[in-house]
C-alpha cells in the first residue's frame, strides 16, 4: 500500500530503510510532493525534523480522526514553516 499524498495526510513507518532518521512504528506527517510520488517516494517530516522524501514501500496511509490530525498538526506545525531541505534518498 503506498502512502497518500495530501497535506493533512500521515503514515506509519514500518521499515526504517537502514536510515537513523526514521523510527519503525511511528507516525510521519506527509507532505505534498507530486515529483517524488511519480518516482515512487514520499515526503516526510523524519526525525531530523526537516523533510525528506523516502521510497514510499517504507510506509503505509493511516486515516487518522479529525481531533488527532488537528493535535498532530499543532505539533508539528513550527517545522512545517522551514524551507525544504534536500532530497535525501535511502535505498
Amino acid at each position: 500500500m503506498r502512502a497518500q499524498h495530501s497535506s493533512g495526510a500521515f503514515a506509519l513507518c514500518v521499515e526504517d530503510g537502514g536510515t537513523e532518521d526514521l523510527e519503525v512504528r511511528k507516525i510521519y506527517q506527509l507532505l505534498p510532493d507530486p515529483a517524488a510520488k511519480r518516482e515512487g517516494y514520499v515526503r516526510v517530516i523524519d526525525e531530523s525534523g526537516e523533510d525528506y522524501i523516502y521510497p514510499s514501500s517504507l510506509f503505509v496511509s493511516v486515516r487518522l480522526s479529525a481531533s488527532v490530525v488537528r493535535r498532530l498538526r499543532r505539533s508539528t506545525r513550527a517545522t512545517s514553516t522551514r524551507k525544504r531541505s534536500p532530497i535525501r534518498r535511502t535505498g
